[in-house]
């Protein structure tokens, strides 16, 4: 018996400092010198203070910013301990009443805008953490934008062509802006003025 156990006791203590020790070790070397901005969480840092991470939508709701998507995440929005769907299906009154909230706050925001409002604009993801929005909810914002930080509409469509991201290796998903970066240029751009 202690010949069946022996070997068995070995290889876990093996595969146990090989996978729990060895590799976590490698993988997070590898990745702190060839993917650092990656591997310390895709943080954007300005001025020396870290203002979020690319890769994790911030709740934005004054008017002189571009919003983001709706976050499902709770207690707050944009939770990512709590990253997940609402799994509201399509015809649930609840899924129905949340985008109607957020149609009635961009119509109050500005009253003016007789566009469509697109769909991502009214949904949530299915993480409730998307920090991207299309580029045509970015445009649809920007007249509440300028008039607001008294910004010309061609220097916001501008920023808006500037940060607008392709499909990734050109196939890939849709073109995307992401909220948060935007809104920091945005912010330094009206501190230029």
């Amino acid at each position: 018996m202690l010949k069946t156990i022996k070997p068995a006791l070995l290889m876990l203590l093996s595969f146990t400092v090989l996978t729990g020790g060895v590799y976590p070790v490698v993988v997070t070397c590898l990745a702190q010198t060839f993917f650092p901005h990656q591997a310390n969480g895709s943080l954007l840092v300005e001025n020396g203070q870290v203002r979020g991470s690319e890769l994790l939508g911030q709740q934005f709701s004054r008017p002189e910013y571009f919003w983001g998507r709706l976050s499902s995440t709770s207690p707050t929005p944009y939770n990512a301990a709590a990253s997940s769907g609402s799994n509201l299906g399509p015809h649930n009154p609840a899924r129905f009443a949340a985008s109607k909230v957020r149609i009635d706050a961009l119509h109050a925001a500005d009253s003016s805008n007789t566009l469509a409002i697109p769909v991502d604009l009214v949904t949530a993801t299915g993480s409730g953490l998307d920090p991207h929005i299309s580029p045509a909810a970015a445009v649809y914002q920007i007249q509440r934008i300028a008039t607001t930080r008294h910004i010309p509409l061609s220097q916001l469509q501008t920023l808006v062509a500037q940060f607008t991201e392709a499909r990734q290796w050109g196939v890939l998903g849709e073109p995307r802006v992401n909220v948060l970066k935007l809104n920091l240029a945005l912010a330094s751009l009206k501190a230029t003025q």
